[in-house]
Parts: structure tokens; C-alpha cells; sequence
């Protein structure tokens, strides 16, 4: 009976000793700083690193972001954290959609975007009537012409169903900023890794980069110039010094280092040239992204890290006569239907490889029209 006793005794202190040790190491996991603690009891979830995509939803194009997610999350296995970015009237249909579809499993944070902070920063552009619709306007041009955008780096910004007025992204180090009219192909891991140059605070596709974009270009009548964004007949554009025959850039696919975005000021920087545009009218209207894309364009001038080529294949929404061959598309890893032809609508190409990530509305809004 006595030596019964005994052995009870020891395993419970055994077990005491277990106990307190299981405690002793979450306690000292949870004070330890992460770059201290053991590398042995540190799970491979905790060391993967967060990679934030930014991406715009306005209400009549919101099937375009679904299917941009969609591609994006199903051809990773990255930890990406989605900021979808929203006027108020949709930020709760942008929820539904995403928790009863598919994509209820991705990680996301819904942002809502106040149009207040553009006002006397856009100038309208009757040659793009669709310009003029309020929720494209301030969506596209406003947050996507600017880091998708121009108010998420720097600025406080109000999160539906996050904590009020936090900044965005200002404790990510690197983001990435995409068109909704986009399909990815590759592993977003890969275009997160693009190396930017040291000082450079984004990095963008040239629109020099491929024979097989420049056969498109002109093909379809593409300027890929900044003759065709600025309009060199104004002082403020010549003093610039820039020559017109510069190769431009396309600012719809970015990977920025959010520390020098808001070092450099650029925010600041791009503010001052949208306004002295609607002062002034410095931009050519000869190319449809001339107003999202011509600030960028005198800002980031030779100031600015290039992503790989066969990450941004842009152009599929410029001409719905206007194909790529298919080996070509099938190495691509980013597709951009840039342009007034999207692949949701009538006419356009290529409408099968973006129809392939499409995420069908809950609410039977968004439908695809490929018919005349």
C-alpha cells in the first residue's frame, strides 16, 4: 500500500512537472521576441510571410474582383491577405458575395474608400463617358491610378468592420496592387518577390517589354510613348525635360515598398500633378488611361524598378479583333483586359480563360453578357 502510494506520488509530480513546463513555454513564446525564440518550437505557419494584394470593387464591375481573387488564391499556396477596397453603398454585398461563394475561405479586410478626398483632383473626360459614372471614376482612377491606391499608403482610411480610422497597409513593407480586370495564371509569390532597386518605392511593367506586345500595339494603334499620356504643348509639361518618345509604363499591375512610398512623399507628389492638371489640362486624351496614368508617369519618371513581362500581358480589352496566339497566353502569368472590351462583356477575346475564375453572384446581379 505504501509503495502504491509512492508511485501515485511521483506521477503526479510528473505530471505537475509537465504541466508547469507546457505553461513555461507559452508564456515564454508569448514574451520572447519572435526572432529569439527557439527556431525548433516555431510552427511553419508563423514564420510565413503576409502578402497584402490590393484590389478595387466598384459596384457594376465587382465580378471582375471576385474572379481576380479567385485566380489569384487558387493558384498559390501563399498566405495573402486580400484589402478590398469599396464605396459605402457596396461594402456589404462585397462581403456576401465573398462568404457565400467560394471564396469563404480566403483572408480579406473589406476597406471603404471616401470619393470626398478627390474632390478639385480629377479632371472629367468627355471622351471617356464611362469615366464620368461616379463609383468607376473614383474607384479606378482615384484609388487604382495611385497605388490602389492613393489614399492607402499614407492617409487614414475607415475599415467596415475593422477597427476605425487605422491606416491600410502602413505596417506591410511590401504590397502589391492590382487592376480588377486582371486574371492570374502564376503563383502571386513570384510577382511578390520582384526585386526593387534600392530608393525605388515601386516597380512597374514597361510597355516596351515584349516583341509580342509590341505587334499588339500596333496592331490596335497602342502609343506606348509618354507623348500619348502628356500633352507637350504645355510649359508645365516641357520643363519637365522628359523626351516624348520615353517608353511609358502601365500602373496596373504594382509592387510597392510602402517605406519609401511614404518617405518619398509620392502621395504628396501625385496630388500636386492631378491638380495642376484640372488647373491646367496637361494630359493628352489620346489614350484611355491617360487620366490614371499620366501622374504616375511624371513621378515615377526613371525613378522606378520593372517587373517581369510575362507578369502583366496586357492589352486583351483594347480590341476585340486583337488575339494573342494561345501558346503565348498559356505562358503568361498575369492577363490584363485592359481596354474598353472586357472579358464579362460584348465583344472581347480571350473571354474563356478570364470566364474560367469567374465566381457567380449570390445575389444574381453581376452577369456575364458575351452575346450581342
Amino acid at each position: 500500500m505504501a509503495l502504491l502510494r509512492k508511485i501515485n506520488q511521483v506521477l503526479l509530480f510528473l505530471l505537475i512537472v509537465t504541466l508547469c513546463v507546457i505553461l513555461y513555454k507559452k508564456v515564454h513564446k508569448g514574451t520572447v521576441p519572435k526572432n529569439d525564440a527557439d527556431d525548433e518550437s516555431e510552427t511553419p505557419e508563423e514564420l510565413e510571410e503576409e502578402i497584402p494584394v490590393v484590389i478595387c470593387a466598384a459596384a457594376g464591375r465587382m465580378g471582375a474582383t471576385m474572379a481576380a481573387i479567385n485566380s489569384i488564391y487558387s493558384n498559390t499556396d501563399a498566405n495573402i491577405l486580400f484589402y478590398v477596397v469599396g464605396l459605402r453603398n457596396t461594402l456589404t454585398r462585397i462581403r456576401k458575395w465573398i462568404e457565400h461563394s467560394k471564396l469563404r475561405e480566403i483572408n480579406f479586410k473589406i476597406v471603404e474608400f471616401n470619393p470626398m478626398v478627390l474632390k478639385g483632383k480629377i479632371r472629367p473626360d468627355s471622351s471617356r463617358p464611362e469615366l464620368l459614372q461616379p463609383q468607376f471614376a473614383e474607384m479606378k482612377v482615384a484609388t487604382a491610378s495611385a497605388l490602389g491606391g492613393l489614399y492607402l499608403g499614407e492617409r487614414p482610411i475607415r475599415q467596415r468592420w475593422l477597427q476605425p480610422q487605422a491606416s491600410v497597409i502602413h505596417q506591410h513593407e511590401k504590397v502589391i496592387y492590382l487592376d480588377d480586370d486582371v486574371i492570374v495564371q502564376g503563383d502571386i509569390q513570384e510577382l511578390y518577390d520582384t526585386t526593387l532597386a534600392l530608393g525605388h518605392a515601386a516597380a512597374f511593367s514597361d510597355d516596351c517589354d515584349l516583341p509580342s506586345a509590341q505587334d499588339i500595339n500596333r496592331l490596335v494603334g497602342l502609343q506606348n510613348t509618354y507623348m500619348g499620356y502628356l500633352d507637350y504643348r504645355k510649359k508645365a509639361i516641357k520643363d519637365l525635360g522628359i523626351s516624348p518618345s520615353t517608353c511609358s509604363f502601365n500602373p496596373g499591375v504594382i509592387v510597392a515598398n510602402m517605406t519609401e512610398w511614404k518617405h518619398q512623399r509620392i502621395t504628396k507628389q501625385l496630388e500636386k500633378w492631378m491638380q495642376k492638371n484640372v488647373e491646367e489640362n496637361l494630359y493628352s486624351s489620346s489614350l484611355g488611361g491617360g487620366v490614371a496614368t499620366s501622374p504616375m508617369l511624371i513621378v515615377f519618371h526613371g525613378k522606378y524598378s520593372t517587373i517581369n513581362p510575362l507578369w502583366h500581358i496586357r492589352h486583351l480589352g483594347w480590341n476585340p479583333d486583337a488575339r494573342y496566339s494561345e501558346h503565348f497566353l498559356q505562358e503568361a502569368k498575369l492577363l490584363h483586359w485592359n481596354g474598353r472590351h472586357k472579358p464579362w462583356d460584348f465583344p472581347s477575346v480571350h473571354n474563356d480563360l478570364w470566364e474560367s475564375w469567374f465566381v457567380p453572384d449570390p445575389a444574381g446581379i453581376f452577369k456575364l453578357n458575351h452575346h450581342s
